[in-house]
């Protein structure tokens, strides 16, 4: 039984139900958070009996028509991340967004984005790809807008909107470029007939711009710190932790099947991999705003994972894909944490008293005195993004620097000692964010703030309990780290 298409059914068709929860009377009673969360408990039971068909059976191929569908170690990887960060973000938002104008649209809306990304990891032809990309573009939309009343929050949308519909184009057009030279957008039939043609790089070049757009690759991220600091912190974790993720699987799904008519792509994507650390580093620096500040750190972390990747596409070193996969897990799980403590801090000290304000370093001063555990999540997650050993981001990226230096090529060492250098350059606007916390004497604002809900704490003490866990038995991804390296082999 193929229990991934009945967990796209459940998301998918899950959306437009937990919207209802919230507008029919009879169903009011449950509510529309609460719709959501029965919804992913019963999306857990189906995710536990695909996993065991691909233990069992291996990949899983699914075809209704032209559509094609893979159940392969890619999706179940990113479908694990989205649904353990997809629960705790729905349980969280419960508290965060309580009472606000549009709650039901709120749930519904992350539902359908869960489903889409899962589809989008699961896709074995172009324009079902696109079609799940679109989907979960059209979410995020609503998502990053959700707050709608805030002038910086329409800005931010909009520019998200239009920047990822001109993408979007673009990997339209380089699916007709695709078609047009092979006769097929089924992935597999397009890896076994590219050969060197002039229209299948065009179409690539196309695919890294258009999905690049998602993926926040430099200089095609300049969507990505407005709508991070402007949408609800349990979307900003879900933006930063698995859509620009599933933006780069986009990418590498398209891509790689064309890896045969030019030798460039492995060498490219390096590039952007340090590109993307270099400006990262240098544009957090320079932020006040903690949501912006971390916002602008994914770059950096894009670029680690686009390290591996473009190693194991230039090399053939399948373990430095395997070490990139396991930081898209160790920069979720970490970049999630971040986003929900300081979104909790930013609950404490301003939004429930329904101030729309941005959270600064100055406002956390002293934090750790009246909100410890918020403080300490929100420093292991930063201090894990450094990578400071023996947190999980220490040991993800120790895998991707490993494995590329058993290469021996010289210029892909020479990246590593790059890599390296912009992890130390990172810490310095990753400690400065502690030392207010711990060091500094509380601000006016930490003095009055309101306590922090449990339904907020809850999600913030697993997901620390996660860092910490792996940090300690890296081992533990290895399964599913190394089924997804499959991918790239």
């Amino acid at each position: 039984m193929d229990y991934f298409i009945w967990l796209l059914i459940l998301l998918t068709a899950g959306g437009p139900l937990v919207y209802l929860s919230g507008c029919i009377r009879p169903l009011q009673l449950w509510g529309a958070a609460r719709m959501a969360l029965l919804l992913l408990a019963v999306a857990w039971v189906v995710f536990l009996l695909a996993w065991r068909d691909y233990i069992l059976f291996g990949p899983i191929l699914f075809s209704y028509g032209s559509i094609e569908m893979q159940w392969d170690g890619v999706g179940l990887l990113l479908s694990l991340i989205i649904l353990l960060l997809g629960s705790l973000v729905t349980l969280y938002s419960r508290a965060y967004i309580a009472g606000q104008e549009g709650e039901e649209k709120y749930f519904a809306a992350l539902l359908i984005l869960l489903g889409s990304m899962i589809g989008l990891a699961c896709s074995g032809d172009l324009f079902n790809l696109w079609v799940w990309f679109e989907t979960m573009a059209i979410a995020s939309y609503l998502l990053v807008a959700f707050q709608r009343e805030q002038k910086a929050t329409l800005e931010a949308s909009v520019k998200y909107l239009i920047q990822s519909a001109a993408g979007s184009a673009l990997v339209l057009i380089g699916i007709a470029l695709v078609l047009m030279e092979t006769g097929t957008l089924n992935l597999a039939e397009i890896q076994a007939a590219a050969g060197l043609s002039p229209l299948l790089v065009a179409a690539g070049a196309l695919f890294i711009i258009g999905y690049g757009v998602k993926a926040a690759l430099v200089p095609l991220h300049t969507w990505l710190p407005d709508a991070h600091a402007q949408a609800p912190s349990g979307i900003s974790a879900m933006l930063s932790g698995v859509v620009i993720q599933a933006g780069l699987i986009a990418l590498l799904r398209s891509l790689l099947p064309l890896t045969a008519v030019t030798l460039s792509w492995g060498p490219l994507l390096l590039l952007f991999g340090a590109v993307n650390m270099l400006t990262g580093n240098l544009m957090a620096l320079r932020q006040t705003q903690v949501k912006r500040l971390l916002a602008y750190s994914s770059l950096s972390h894009t670029g680690y994972i686009l390290l591996g990747i473009g190693t194991a596409v230039m090399t053939g070193e399948w373990a430095a894909a395997q070490g990139s996969f396991f930081h898209i897990i160790s920069h979720a799980l970490l970049k999630g944490l971040a986003f929900l403590a300081a979104g909790a801090l930013l609950y404490a000290l301003a939004t429930s008293a329904d101030d729309h304000k941005p959270l600064t370093l100055n406002d956390i001063g002293g934090a750790a005195q009246r909100y410890p555990l918020a403080a300490l999540a929100l420093s292991l997650a930063v201090l894990g993004l450094g990578g400071l050993p023996p947190l999980v981001g220490f040991m993800s990226k120790w895998q991707i620097l490993a494995a590329s230096a058993t290469t021996q090529n010289w210029l892909i060492i020479g990246l590593i000692l790059f890599a390296a250098v912009n992890s130390v350059l990172s810490l310095g606007y990753y400690a400065p964010l502690v030392n207010r916390m711990y060091r500094h004497q509380p601000a006016a604002g930490v003095l009055t703030g309101k306590a922090l809900p449990s339904g907020m704490t809850v999600p913030i003490l697993i997901l620390t309990l996660a860092v910490l866990l792996l940090g300690f038995w890296p081992t533990l991804a290895q399964p599913v780290t190394e089924a997804a390296a499959l991918f790239v082999r």
